[in-house]
């Protein structure tokens, strides 16, 4: 029995032959999939291309010459691949659950409304629209509801189609040339063939979302290019095999502002990645702080209120820091930043919005936000103008994504009325002030019409759609996939480039996507190198990037190309001197450590590991001043007491070693800060405080086979200071019967 595991399998290995040009293996297994399935119209085709090949290496084994061999070896390839695209799809319609089979199955025989004639339909509805306010409001109602039926069958009849004719080909250029067909019924469109992409390549409707991009209106011309760059990331091998659609990107970056578009975009796309980790800190670290800081906030404020004007201006100026001191001034300016950045910072407060019956159709989830709507439509009817003022206001900004702007309005409008009051008055308390001074609506629509702001609303609707619907599972997430647009061949020429490629691995870097960041920054700096340019830079983030993945010997290799170009630089030597220390190359890490300490001479941290260093060679005594010396400049540091009274043990120094300790233990002493006070106790000859100190190292720890682990790797050091070597097995029992004790 075939099933879509098996078939998709099948599919897959014939898509490995062909990504490997291994077209005979690949004819020979498509053609056994094919006999499963009686569909002779991609029989014959597939024959006809196995006849082609088996021509071609014909002429090739008798020595011909054929200047036309390459391109039609490029033809053979991709039309085989389009067999094979087609066979798995149609095969899957007769047994997959998929929404997207289900609908080709049912509207396999439903001909009553091809899309010319809803595109044709759906151009009047412009002049209908005029007509509304003469209208009573039922009749509008159900024109618009009509509408969008229209629109329900135009999206899926378009994501459901695998391949257009030329003469589809043709309908769909008229209507992205018409003048009368809604820009919102468009932008519809444009998501629908992306989606058609998704499930099954087509080289016409990919043309045409690049003669999309030139359309005038900037909502559907940005959707185009996103929805282009997400079709070209899954095709991105396949493109090459259509030299008129990489010849067509190449003409529009060569005219148009395509390829900063195309570089914004990719920076935006990435940004999308991070909604998830920014979603877990809204939950888990923002909003909770600003809801404790909050109700704080109200309980200082309420101790002002006062009925007399001039006392009630006579504010405690420490309530001016309530906000600073609890923290909720750091959340608030960390949310702003992230919104400058274009971060998606709604994902947490609308996830949970998303279970109103619109959202249950999949076009709604692409569709703009619109009054038209005839939801929107009829809810504004029965709202206030007042209520309808605000949320105008609201909704046609671009701080909320199109699905969240439907999200909130379905939510105010189903509120009751005392709710809806209360929510709208904290929007304009909260947003007001911050959002909309010296705003008005004309202002906020200029600003949501910028390019950069439709794409980046275009992408969070598109997030959401993969996160969210409840068919999610069908769909292939792009956000969870390597989106390394750079490498993409037809798109190489525009985001291979300097400029493009910094601005990328510094996200990465700044994000802590640390392989990214590093595999960012070699191409960058062999970019560079081809230019001659001046590297230092990016050897050091390059050395930054692999020593926070732990590949310290690489590292180090990088920040000493970094210093032969940028020669005493003190970052670059605390950083060589870190990677040395952890790869206990303790005299290089003291070379290094000892530079950082010539040019920051104050710098405790410096000092300590200078201090640790000298230890590890040995060098005790010149150890001990380090730590005396970190000691003076930092009061009760208990690292620089641990540093001294080791060293004054090692030295026979044990009076001075035992104060130190005993100074740690009346601070915050560890398990191993006992064992070693113990030492010293013992070496002193006093054995009931080494027995006590060593029980109490035993019952801190809580770990008595790692207590003797470590023990017995001190147990040179013991034995150079006059311990016996058959009095440690001694020392230990005793130890034990004060534990049991």
């Amino acid at each position: 029995m075939m099933n879509e595991k098996i078939i998709n399998e099948q599919y897959n290995h014939v898509y490995d032959l062909l990504q490997k040009k291994r077209l005979k293996e690949a004819l020979n297994q498509l053609e056994a999939i094919l006999w499963q399935y009686p569909n002779w119209s991609l029989k014959d085709r597939l024959e006809q291309l196995h006849t082609s090949y088996k021509y071609m290496l014909e002429y090739m084994r008798q020595g011909l010459n054929d200047p036309e061999r390459k391109k039609i070896y490029r033809k053979l390839l991709r039309d085989v691949w389009e067999v094979a695209d087609q066979s798995r799809l149609l095969i899957l319609d007769s047994i997959s659950a998929k929404y997207y089979h289900e609908i080709r199955r049912t509207r396999s025989s439903a001909t009553e409304h091809d899309n010319a004639n809803l595109i044709h339909t759906l151009t009047s509805f412009n002049e209908d629209i005029a007509l509304n306010d003469l209208l009573p409001e039922d009749q509008v109602n159900e024109a618009l509801k009509k509408h969008e039926e229209l629109l329900k069958q135009l999206f899926l009849s378009t994501w459901t189609n695998i391949a257009w004719t030329s003469e589809e080909e043709e309908n769909a250029s008229k209507a992205l040339a018409s003048s009368c067909l809604l820009v919102e019924d468009l932008c519809l469109y444009v998501s629908a063939v992306m989606l058609s992409l998704m499930e099954c390549f087509d080289s016409r409707k990919a043309i045409w979302l690049l003669d999309a991009y030139k359309f005038p209106d900037v909502n559907v011309s940005q959707r185009a290019l996103v929805s282009t760059l997400i079709i070209l990331h899954i095709y991105r091998e396949r493109i090459k095999l259509y030299p008129e659609l990489s010849e067509k990107v190449k003409c529009l970056a060569e005219s148009s502002p395509f390829s900063e578009d195309t570089a914004r975009i990719y920076h935006q796309m990435l940004l999308c990645q991070e909604t998830e980790k920014i979603d877990k800190r809204m939950r888990e670290e923002i909003i909770p702080e600003m809801l404790k800081s909050s109700s704080s906030y109200m309980r200082n404020i309420r101790l002002g209120l006062e009925e007399n004007e001039e006392e009630n201006s006579d504010k405690n100026p420490d309530w001016e820091n309530i906000i600073e001191q609890s923290g909720l001034g750091e959340k608030l300016r960390e949310m702003n930043e992230l919104q400058l950045e274009g971060a998606d910072i709604y994902m947490s407060s609308f996830a949970g919005l998303k279970s109103y019956p619109f959202f249950r159709e999949l076009q709604n989830w692409f569709y703009p936000f619109t009054k038209q709507q005839s939801e929107v439509n009829k809810l504004l009817n029965k709202g206030t103008d007042e209520t309808n003022s605000l949320l105008t206001l609201i909704l046609q900004s671009g701080f909320f994504s199109n699905s969240d702007k439907y999200s909130l309005f379905f939510t105010i409008q189903h509120l009751p009325k005392m709710q809806q009051d209360l929510m709208l008055n904290q929007f304009r308390e909260q947003q007001a002030n911050e959002l909309f001074e010296d705003v008005n609506i004309e202002n906020l629509k200029k600003i949501s019409q910028k390019p950069n702001v439709v794409s980046n609303q275009y992408l969070h609707d598109l997030y959401r759609f993969f996160k969210l619907n409840m068919r999610r599972q069908e769909f292939r997430d792009i956000f969870k996939e390597q989106l390394d647009l750079h490498h993409i061949p037809v798109l190489k020429d525009m985001l291979y480039r300097e400029n493009v490629l910094n601005s990328i691995a510094d996200f990465y870097l700044k994000k802590e996507r640390w392989e990214e960041a590093t595999n960012t920054y070699k191409e960058l700096i062999e970019l560079k190198h081809s230019n001659n340019g001046n590297v230092a830079d990016f050897y050091q983030k390059l050395g930054f990037t692999l020593q926070k993945r732990k590949r310290y010997k690489e590292s180090i290799d990088a920040y000493l190309k970094a210093e032969i170009l940028r020669p005493d630089n003190v970052w670059n030597n605390r950083h060589l001197a870190t990677c040395y220390r952890l790869t206990r190359d303790f005299q290089s890490a003291l070379t290094y450590y000892k530079k950082v300490e010539e040019a920051i001479p104050e710098d405790t941290n410096v000092i300590f590991y200078i201090g640790s260093c000298l230890i590890e060679l040995e060098k005790y005594e010149e150890a001990l001043n380090y730590f005396f010396k970190l000691d003076f400049m930092e009061s009760d540091c208990i690292k620089a007491w641990r540093g001294i009274a080791w060293c004054s043990f090692i030295c026979a120094k044990y009076k001075q070693a035992m104060k130190y300790y005993e100074k740690i233990i009346e601070q915050r002493p560890l398990s191993i800060d006992y064992l070693n006070a113990g030492h010293v106790a013992w070496v002193m000859g006093d054995i009931q405080k080494a027995i006590a100190l060593y029980s109490k190292s035993i019952t801190t720890n809580g770990n008595r086979e790692q207590f003797i682990d470590i023990f017995y790797k001190d147990k040179e050091t013991l034995l150079q200071r006059g311990i016996l070597e058959e009095d440690i097995p001694l020392m230990l029992d005793l130890v034990d019967d004060e534990v049991g004790k």
